[in-house]
């Protein structure tokens, strides 16, 4: 499972996370900074939270998401349903976190 994907480019994927008979459907994004050592931390929080694959999004100029974010990095955020977990999260918190706010559809 990738977790870095260093693009800058604002590419959205659809996610399909599934825990047993449930399917949740979330776009990820991690926004994040260059040189950003809680960035780093909070890939190996996601890694071990085993999150479904996402899009490193880098706010580093970029006016419009340094304003959004600044000093808030690292913010993971479903694109789907617009909910944002900002730091500082653990793995149980994560989980927690796409499980209480997924669009949840029987499969």
């Amino acid at each position: 499972m990738p977790i870095l994907n260093k693009s800058k480019v604002l590419t959205a994927m659809s996610l399909f996370y599934a825990s047993g008979q449930v399917a949740v459907v979330m776009r990820l994004k991690l926004y994040q900074r260059d040189d950003c050592p809680l960035c780093d931390e909070a890939l190996a929080v996601l890694a071990a939270a085993r999150v479904p694959d996402f899009d490193s999004v880098w706010i580093d100029d970029d006016d419009v998401l340094e304003t959004r974010y600044g000093m808030r990095v690292p913010v993971l955020r479903d694109e789907v349903r617009k909910v944002e977990l900002g730091w500082p999260f653990n793995a149980n918190k994560v989980q927690r976190w796409l499980l209480s706010h997924g669009d949840f559809r029987r499969s």
